[in-house]
């Protein structure tokens, strides 16, 4: 008979087994709760991080702006009535200059109109300007053609000193670089047209004279004695055209002379060589409007009377003479005359007015129009932009002068110049090019983001042709086949790989594999061949042997007789690698490439990459995929095993499709580990942006780029915006990338799971 038990006693289990569950029930909410956080919080931060590379890349696409500042007339600057010749703006963009055709020449404050400075030129007082040509914007030396026969040579200046209180004060100068007195090409006839070009090495000039090229040249050395920089003339032979100039430019080494005709047509002089190269029409209609060159005077801007404007530069396919090539057309857009067209002074752009007024600013590089804006009624007679394309000032019709500011950061940046090929300066034809920086102030930057994707993609590749088929074969043997007490081994050392820090594994790869690798190519080559044929040949020899014998070795531990297998195939390959290399490539493989295939070899290249990455790919893919093999229902095996499937049907038809989607998601998530991997294609790729699917060539990725050029790059400059351009087509890359895989890894979810 039970005995009663106090009602006190029941209350108290009955409250505290209440307890005990209301216990398991906060901890599973908080559990919930807990883990929904972190899983939103994961979501915020990539949220966020994709705002802020959106907040860097936004300005890349932003237009251009311009805006008035102030508006005086010329009359204020007391420059008396002659039409301007040329205009000019300092650094600062405070101080603007005033050439007109009386050869006076007047500083004044942009902002206002208030001069600083006046200069008469000393132009005979029987002559006049009867041409103007300028050196170049960085040079800001002038050439002054006069009707007497005469060319006179002025650079202006500005100089910056700072007051006591601080305030910055900028000086106008004018100086005469080869005397104030005019250099005599043809005494007592006019210059119709000239050009100069100076530079370290000497002085050219040419000028067209009643019909007839003139040209002196002066080389510029220093006395071995004295120490004195000392001028002196050299012979210049200029042959005869058969057009009549109407503009003469000379480019930057001296070499090329530019000869235009009013009606289109050219000729293209090699000054070293005293002869015609090339000729031809710059336009199939219309009159020349204005010629001038691109910052580092490789690449020439010239303009009709129907509004287009073309670019043309040198080019030199193998084999063929350097003719002069039209590489790009840009329109203003209503085909009216272009009335001045002006070069940035550091930039590949230039600003253009037609005769309606209209002013437009382009980039060439980019092709893109940046700005399109209407200055007014009266037609502009003069124009300039500032050295840093911040400002620009223009004199109309009227007489009077207007200065207004230029927003225009980042023209460089348009979907062809990122992904299109472009025909860069100085190339042969149109190419996919990424070189942000140079030594060269002229320099033409090239963002073109094809070459990284390109590369992003090769490693990735390369890297999955080695690790895939190692992880997953060894996962498959591992989780199915493989003793248990072996695999507890086995899996921990394998995973403990993915512990090696990647930049370990890049400088092994770098600086070891790599010249492993090129003294040992045709070991390497039969390592791949020979270590597949010996794994068939001696698993057919151990199925040969008796099965008395085989049973010593344990079921599942089999693998281990691979090992002095492999080991003897790699050691061989490789101690006859030389005499194999003697043998069938004459001593040099590397060589034999090149001339049989043409073929270059780079000492970092894919191979490596492949090799070095997907060592480290391999423990990612491996883990997972065995997880997934290794926890598929034992019932599902059995059974199949039990209906007379051998083990290897029932892997493949039932073990492996119900493990599909584990496997799946471990090829992405190695994927995806070698797509944003740095440290090694860093280390071991050579960082050549370059597009070439030879596994034998380097290549340089998105992620690698950026760990390469963000330090040196300044902050909110169109470099620094293109990395996180960079950044954002990775990141969207992995996005994408895991999304497609999760859908697909969902759908072989939902079709195996009824097996």
């Amino acid at each position: 008979m039970t005995p009663d038990v106090p009602a006190s006693t029941d209350t108290s289990r009955l409250l505290g087994g209440d307890r005990r569950r209301w216990l398991r029930k906060f901890k599973d909410r908080a559990a919930a709760v807990g883990i929904s956080a972190g899983g939103m919080s994961v979501l915020v931060a990539i949220l966020l991080i994709f705002v802020y590379l959106l907040y860097e890349i936004v300005p890349l696409f932003r237009p251009a702006s311009a805006a008035p500042v102030a508006a005086y007339p010329v009359t204020k600057l007391e420059a008396g009535t002659a039409p301007p010749l040329y205009l000019a703006v300092e650094e600062q963009a405070e101080i603007g200059m005033r050439l007109d055709r009386a050869g006076q020449v007047v500083f004044f404050q942009t902002h206002d109109g208030a001069v600083d400075k006046r200069v008469a030129l000393p132009v005979p007082a029987d002559a006049g300007i009867s041409s103007f040509a300028i050196d170049s914007e960085q040079n800001q030396l002038l050439a002054l053609g006069l009707s007497d026969g005469g060319v006179l040579l002025v650079r202006h200046d500005y100089s910056a000193s700072y007051g006591a209180a601080g305030k910055r004060r900028i000086t106008p100068e004018i100086s005469f670089p080869y005397g104030d007195k005019p250099l005599v090409l043809q005494a007592g006839a006019p210059i119709q047209a000239v050009a100069a070009r100076d530079s370290d090495s000497g002085l050219v000039i040419v000028a067209q004279s009643e019909g007839r090229l003139l040209a002196r040249k002066w080389e510029k050395r220093e006395d071995f004695l004295s120490g004195e920089k000392v001028v002196e003339e050299v012979p210049l032979t200029v042959p005869a055209v058969d057009i009549t100039p109407a503009r003469l430019l000379i480019g930057p080494d001296q070499r090329w002379l530019y000869v235009l005709a009013a009606d289109g047509n050219y000729r293209v002089i090699d000054l070293t060589a005293g002869s015609v190269v090339d000729g031809g029409r710059l336009f199939n209609s219309g009159e020349l409007g204005s010629a001038r060159f691109l910052l580092g005077g490789i690449s020439l801007l010239v303009s009709n009377s129907h509004g287009e404007i073309a670019q043309w530069f040198m080019v030199r396919k193998p084999g063929a003479a350097p003719q002069l090539t039209r590489i790009r057309a840009f329109t203003e857009g209503d085909g009216a005359a272009v009335t001045e067209l002006v070069p940035e002074h550091r930039r590949k752009g230039f600003a253009v007015v037609d005769a309606k007024q209209n002013l437009d600013i382009f980039y060439s590089t980019s092709e893109r129009r940046v700005l399109h804006k209407h200055l007014g009624d009266a037609p502009v007679r003069a124009l300039a932009l500032s050295p840093r394309a911040n400002a620009l000032l223009f004199e109309d019709d009227k007489g009077e002068l207007h200065f207004w500011t230029v927003s225009n950061h980042h023209p460089e940046v348009s979907w062809s110049a990122l992904w299109d090929k472009v025909w860069y300066e100085n190339y042969d034809k149109p190419d996919y090019v990424w070189q942000s920086s140079s030594s060269s102030n002229d320099f033409e930057p090239k963002y073109s983001l094809t070459p990284l994707a390109f590369g992003t993609l090769k490693a990735a590749f390369y890297a999955m042709i080695v690790a895939a088929p190692l992880s997953i074969c060894g996962a498959i043997f591992t989780a199915y086949f493989m003793a248990p007490a072996l695999r507890r081994k086995v899996k921990p050392l394998i995973e403990l790989m993915a512990a090696l820090p990647t930049v370990i594994l890049g400088f092994l790869a770098g600086l070891w594999l790599a010249p492993v690798v090129e003294r040992h190519l045709p070991g390497i080559f039969s390592v791949l061949i020979l270590t597949p044929v010996a794994v068939l040949v001696f698993a057919f020899a151990w199925n040969q042997v008796p099965m008395r014998l085989r049973k010593w070795v344990p079921d599942g531990w089999q693998p281990l007789l691979l090992v002095p297998v492999i080991l003897l195939i790699v050691l061989g390959c490789f101690g006859l690698s030389g005499a194999m290399e003697h043998t069938f490539f004459a001593g040099d493989m590397r060589a034999w490439m090149r001339n049989e295939w043409g073929t270059d070899y780079a000492q970092r290249n894919a191979l490596v990459v492949g090799i070095a990455m997907g060592f480290a790919v391999i423990p990612n893919i491996f883990s997972i995929a065995e997880d997934a093999i290794f926890s598929v229902p034992k019932h599902l095996s059995y059974g199949s095993l039990a209906l007379g499937a051998t083990p290897w049907q029932t892997l493949v038809g039932v073990v492996l499709p119900t493990a599909s989607p584990g496997i799946f998601s471990a090829l992405m998530i190695g994927l995806g580990r070698a797509v944003g991997e740095t440290m090694i294609v860093l280390m071991a790729a050579g960082n050549t942006p370059i597009m070439d699917l030879n596994i034998f060539q380097g290549m340089r990725t998105l992620s690698a780029n950026i760990a390469v050029e963000i330090g040196e790059t300044a902050v909110n400059s169109t470099h620094y915006r293109v990395l996180f351009l960079a950044a954002f087509v990775l990141f969207m890359f992995t996005f994408v990338l895991n999304t497609l895989a999760e859908m697909i890894r969902q759908r072989l979810r939902r079709r195996y799971s009824v097996i």
